[in-house]
Order: structure tokens, then C-alpha cells, then sequence
């Protein structure tokens, strides 16, 4: 067999294809196997293997994310102002004083203290808590690996929204899952296009209910019900919600579940206290949390008893509260702000919540390109994207009032620029 396959090409069956090498069924099933492995081709269900439509994992993060240089400022990174984070310092002398004798295996796990505070909190804001089971994870990422792994096998589809996180998205991809695109506006996942995936095959469905990463969708109450009625249809797949700004997000929250046999809801402490707080509350059904701590058992264990009494301290202190709310009203001002300018400059900009603002653009390479020329660096849509249009996301975090006008208008003409220089004009 000779020449190279184009992405998304169908391989050789495995009997094929060591008819044609005059090698065992076996050696090339090894071979599809590492391939699977490394990203670079996926299953298909009874359709066979194929070479995925993305590049595998660590060339496509070195071949998109170009190096800032000196002088241009990184609207890029998709991080929170650290100006706005709340000191840690306070805190971190508050724990050393409660963390009482060392911990030792036996007694290290989720920490009852926290899980008495969680509770309220996430009821408060709707999320259905009365047989709800909840634990700590290190991380919304790490929480959603470990629910696919409990529930999904390799070569399984999942529902996933399109543009959504690009993590999620590599993180399918290590897992040998098949990411089945979902269309969203800025009130959600389109309840059509969920409906779709789902009698596609999708085992499980991942949505972003506030803040969604690129565009800051987030689900509205009359959304959250029409998607309430796709999902009772489908029982059997697992529903995760994330909530990752958490109290960033600038909009009310509007839970999904429970309303599949398996469900959980993350709520991450990264956004609102600061990447470096690498925990996450999970709430679900009992088995399937049962689950995620059983797997925490095999590999990092639990989270750390000095984070997660950090992480209550930050709760139940008011100054953080308060400091944490300023920050979500500083990210809303600087998102409409933004949004409005480059809605009278002509274009289609999105960012209802959180950090993120996504603009559709007709040729997201050469806009990025002009867009550096000018001294702004912003991310490609093609980090993001399965099917969706081209588009740019732009992190407000960096920004101050006095840079937006500049800003919208080096966006607009790029755009410009970019879409007349377009080989298609």
C-alpha cells in the first residue's frame, strides 16, 4: 500500500489490508491500535477506522499555538485576570492553622467539611441536590476524564459542542472517543442538533451550562427545558455538566440534570480563585460518582486535604466573595463593551458570559496573521472547531476600557482584509 491518506480518509479493513501486506490480521490490528493510541485515526463504529478529521494532540498545539512575541499583547491564553483573583496569601496562613495533625491514607478523601458547604451552595444556585452523592476532583478536566472512562469504551461516540473547549476535544481524541458535533448560540446547545447526535450513537453528551469556552453561551431556562425533553429520550447516556467560571460566569445558572440514569455536575474553583487551585466539586447519581472516587483510588488518590480546606476558607471568607464579584462584573462590563464594538464595526461577536469573546470571521489564518501585524495575538477558531465556521476567540482578560475601540477596529480590519485577499473573491 502506498501514498498518504488526507484526514478523514477510510483506512483498509484490518483483513484488507494484511491480505495486501502479507502480514498477520493480528500485526496490523496492533498497528491500527497504536495509531488509535497516538490520535491519529479513530473509530467509526461498523463504518471501520478512519484518519480523524484533526491532527493528533501535540502537532496540532505546536503547529497552532504560535509563540507570543515581544511587544504583542497575548489576548490568547483563555485565563483569568490574576489581577482579579483573590489573595492566597491570607488564606494559606488560615489553613496552616486548621490543618491539625498530618493526614495519612486512611483518613484522606473528600472532606466532609466541604462537602457540608458545597451542598448549599450548589443548591442554591439550582443544581438539584437532595440525592445527589458529591466528591472532590482535581480539576474539571481530570473529573471528566475519569466519568467517560466509567461509563464509555474506546471507539464510543460523545455528544460535543462545536465550537467547544479545545481540551475536551484533545481529550477524546487520547481516549479513542468520537466527538460528535453539536451546534450552539449563545442560549446553548441547539436542542435539534443534540436530538441528532443522540440517535447518532452518542453514549454520552457534554454541555457547557454558563461561560461556554470559546463563545460564553450560556443555557437559558426555556433552553434548559427543551434539552430536558431530548435528553429523557435517551436514558442511558451519561450527561455531564460543566460549570467551570462557576461564580465568574455573569448569568443565573440553569441545571439539566437529573434526568438520565447517569449524571454529573462540575463545578470547578480554577476561574474564580486562580488556575492554581486544581480542584473541582462533582455532583451526581450515586453510582456514577461511586465511580469517580473508585477511580481516584487507582491513580492520584484524593485531593489534597491543605486544597480543599484552602478552597473552604475562600467560601466562607466574605472579603473573597466580595472580591469575586467584582471580578464577574468587571469581565461582563469589558465582554458588552467589546461585543458592541465590533457588532457596529460589522461583526458577529459572541460572549453573553464568562472570559471569552468568539467573532465569526471568513478566513480565521490570514485574520490571526494581520491581527499579530497589528500587535494582537488571539487564538484560532481551529483549536475549537469540528464543523463549525471559521471564527477567532479573543480573551477579554488583559484588556482595559481604554483598549477596546483600538482593539475592535484592528479586529474589523483584519477581518476586512482577510476576507478581500480570500483566494475565493
Amino acid at each position: 500500500m502506498k501514498g498518504d491518506f488526507i484526514w478523514g480518509a477510510a483506512l483498509p479493513s484490518i483483513r484488507v489490508l494484511a491480505g495486501d501486506l502479507h502480514v498477520s490480521p493480528a500485526t496490523v490490528a496492533k498497528a491500527y491500535q497504536e495509531l488509535r493510541h497516538r490520535g491519529v485515526v479513530e473509530s467509526d463504529g461498523r463504518r471501520g477506522t478512519r484518519v480523524r478529521s484533526r491532527p493528533p494532540i501535540a502537532s496540532r498545539r505546536a503547529g497552532l499555538r504560535l509563540p507570543v512575541p515581544e511587544g504583542v499583547r497575548d489576548l490568547s491564553s483563555g485565563e483569568p485576570d490574576l489581577r482579579w483573583l483573590p489573595p492566597l496569601g491570607p488564606a494559606l496562613h488560615a489553613v496552616a492553622d486548621m490543618t491539625g495533625p498530618p493526614q495519612g491514607y486512611a483518613s484522606a478523601v473528600a472532606m466532609p467539611e466541604l462537602i457540608d458547604v458545597a451542598r448549599p451552595r450548589l443548591a442554591a444556585d439550582g443544581v438539584p441536590m437532595a440525592e445527589a452523592a458529591i466528591t472532590a476532583t482535581p480539576g474539571t478536566l481530570d473529573a471528566i476524564e475519569r466519568l467517560l472512562n466509567a461509563h464509555l469504551r474506546p471507539g464510543d461516540a460523545v455528544a460535543t459542542e462545536d465550537p467547544g473547549w479545545a481540551n475536551l476535544i484533545d481529550l477524546l481524541a487520547a481516549l479513542d472517543l468520537r466527538p460528535i458535533p453539536v451546534t450552539i448560540d449563545q442560549e446553548g446547545p441547539e436542542p435539534e442538533s443534540l436530538a441528532a447526535a443522540l440517535r447518532s450513537g452518542a453514549r454520552a453528551a457534554v454541555i457547557t451550562v454558563r461561560a461556554q469556552n470559546p463563545t460564553g453561551a450560556a443555557v437559558s431556562e426555556s433552553r434548559a427545558a427543551a434539552l430536558r425533553e431530548v435528553l429523557a429520550q435517551h436514558h442511558g447516556v451519561l450527561l455531564i455538566e460543566d460549570d467551570h467560571a462557576a461564580e465568574l460566569a455573569g448569568a443565573p445558572l440553569h441545571c439539566l440534570g437529573p434526568v438520565t440514569e447517569s449524571w454529573a455536575f462540575i463545578r470547578s474553583a480554577s476561574k474564580p480563585f486562580g488556575p492554581d487551585l486544581r480542584i473541582a466539586v462533582v455532583a451526581g447519581d450515586e453510582v456514577t460518582i461511586a465511580r469517580v472516587v473508585g477511580r481516584m483510588r487507582l491513580g492520584a488518590g484524593w485531593v489534597s486535604t491543605v486544597l480543599q480546606r484552602l478552597l473552604l476558607h475562600l467560601w466562607l471568607d466574605d472579603d473573597v466573595t466580595a472580591t469575586v464579584s467584582g471580578a464577574a462584573a468587571g469581565y461582563a462590563r469589558r465582554r458588552r463593551a467589546l461585543c458592541d464594538a465590533l457588532s457596529a464595526r460589522g461583526l458577529a461577536a459572541e460572549g453573553a458570559t464568562g472570559i471569552n469573546i468568539w467573532v465569526r470571521v471568513p478566513d480565521e489564518t490570514r485574520t490571526i496573521g494581520l491581527l499579530r501585524e497589528s500587535g494582537y495575538a488571539v487564538a484560532p477558531g481551529s483549536l475549537f472547531r469540528i464543523a463549525s465556521p471559521p471564527g477567532i476567540r479573543i480573551t477579554i482578560s488583559p484588556l482595559e476600557d481604554a483598549d477596546i475601540v483600538p482593539l475592535a477596529e484592528a479586529v474589523a480590519a483584519a477581518a476586512s482584509l482577510a476576507d478581500l485577499s480570500s483566494p475565493s473573491r
